[in-house]
């Protein structure tokens, strides 16, 4: 395959991923944008085989065929509640990528400089650009390997981490070292130091060094952000996860890799900061500080817990005009969407106005319950964000709460002293009812009381929402 032919796909398949990216912001047209994606990235794989000098023909079958494998094998058994786990893993093995070939492209350079002229001649592929670069353009090389490396390592770990807590095997709560702030500027500094010493030729250890600091600036970076903050991060290292993919294409020179690599990078960025926007926080105050800590005695909350059957729950459905529904992960653990989708189906057959709220940053992965939703077949023009519906709750007769926590809590604006206070919520606690489903009195994934529930007008229908929801059906008319 040709150069040309190689170009003229490379862009076949970043305007395919442009498009992919541009299709996954609305509902109706995700499902055909994926597929642009699977197509561009087709495209990509087979240019890039094919492409000129390229060798080892069986090591990369074996890793194609191991990987398409390995990932059918995951997306056959993996459950949406554990999509947002998955994606962070995913960003990982792009990190540690980058840092493989990053060490790789060093390697190369330090071949190609012990060859004398003759030899670099008969050279081609990644090499045959190598031996033609200037001092100069070397320099610059070792920059954008240093910078790919870096970004690739801090995330990794830092992937790996966010993992960690997102599955539940590491504690959600925000851990750092002792003069942790102190630790990742020294750690960062370090590392720019250490990238002054290899453009200047001290050699790999600087390299190596820099990649251990790194490492650990992901590991201490995440383990010190609260697992309420973890959607952010998720995209947040989905945003490094780009970056680490341009910086190595620009030291391979493959514009293919540049292209995806700034798209994923500043989409990532521009989704964080829009859910950072979501939660009234600073993007630099997530990622420094973890989840907001309390400045003073929390509001003291009271009341008591009441409880209500199915029976009752049935009732005020069956004598309410509009519903709103406000689904969380808990939906997502206990599989009802389905069950929440029939719901919906006999409510407005039953002539009631049924919408749903959903919150930015609601379950632990962006647009994740709206993925769960159009799943079950929930109509799109009933699923609403925060913005268009939250002005609506105080006209609204029932607002049933399905697993959710902190987006419904009002200590956000009652509380000044409130880890949240000042983040946007849903404002159910303004309708005539709430009903909460819940497995029990437990606190959210943040660990944050939540005044919802001791309010007059809340009742707390416990229980696995699944059961629940279904309890409900035959008793809705």
């Amino acid at each position: 395959m040709t150069i040309g032919i190689v170009s003229a796909a490379y862009i076949a398949a970043a305007v395919l991923f442009i498009l992919s990216l541009g299709g996954l912001s609305g509902q109706e047209s995700a499902k055909r944008a994926v597929w642009y994606g699977i197509v561009g990235m087709v495209l990509a794989v087979i240019a890039t085989v094919f492409g000129p000098g390229v060798g080892n023909w069986f090591t990369i079958l074996l890793m194609i065929v191991g990987g398409a494998v390995l990932g059918t094998y995951v997306a056959s058994r993996v459950q949406m509640t554990e999509m947002p786990q998955l994606v962070a893993a995913l960003h990982s093995f792009v990190g540690l990528a980058a840092v493989f070939i990053g060490f790789n492209a060093d390697i190369e350079v330090a071949r190609v400089a012990g060859l004398d002229e003759a030899a670099r001649a008969t050279l081609d592929g990644f090499a045959g650009i190598l031996a033609h670069k200037t001092p100069v353009e070397l320099s610059i090389l070792k920059v954008e390997v240093f910078i790919g490396v870096f970004i690739g390592a801090v995330t990794f770990t830092g992937s790996v981490v966010a993992f960690g807590k997102l599955a539940g095997k590491l504690d959600g709560k925000a851990k750092k070292l002792p003069g942790g702030h102190f630790l990742n500027a020294a750690a960062a500094t370090t590392s720019v130091i250490l990238l002054l010493m290899h453009v200047n030729g001290e050699g790999a250890w600087t390299l190596i060094l820099m990649t251990v600091l790194a490492l650990f600036i992901g590991y201490h970076l995440i383990m010190g952000i609260g697992g309420a903050d973890m959607p952010v991060v998720v995209s947040m290292l989905n945003s490094y996860s780009g970056w680490a993919a341009a910086a190595i294409g620009f030291s391979l020179s493959n514009d293919l890799l540049i292209v995806t690599g700034a798209l994923v990078g500043s989409s990532g960025a521009i989704l964080s900061y829009i859910m950072c926007k979501a939660m009234n926080r600073s993007f630099v105050s997530v990622i420094l500080g973890g989840f907001g800590a309390a400045t003073g005695p929390q509001m003291e909350i009271i009341g008591e817990q009441i409880a209500i059957d199915t029976d009752g729950v049935a009732a005020a459905l069956n004598d309410a005009d509009s519903v709103i529904i406000v689904p969380g992960y808990g939906m997502a653990v206990a599989q009802a969407q389905q069950s929440v989708s029939e719901l919906t189906r006999k409510l407005r057959a039953a002539g009631k106005t049924v919408r749903f709220a959903i919150h930015p940053v609601a379950g632990r992965l962006p647009g994740h319950m709206n993925v769960l939703l159009a799943e079950a077949k929930v109509p799109y023009d009933i699923v609403l964000e925060m913005d268009e519906i939250n002005d609506d709750f105080h006209e609204t007769d029932v607002v049933i709460v399905i697993g959710s926590n902190d987006i419904v809590n009002p200590a956000a604006q009652e509380d000044p002293n409130s880890p949240i206070s000042g983040m946007p919520v849903l404002e159910v606690w303004k309708a005539k009812q709430v009903f909460v489903s819940k497995r029990g009195q437990g606190t959210g994934y943040s660990g944050i009381e939540n005044p919802l529930f001791y309010k007059e007008n809340t009742r707390m229908f416990y229980g696995d929402a699944n059961q629940s929801i279904n309890s409900l059906l035959p008793f809705v008319k």
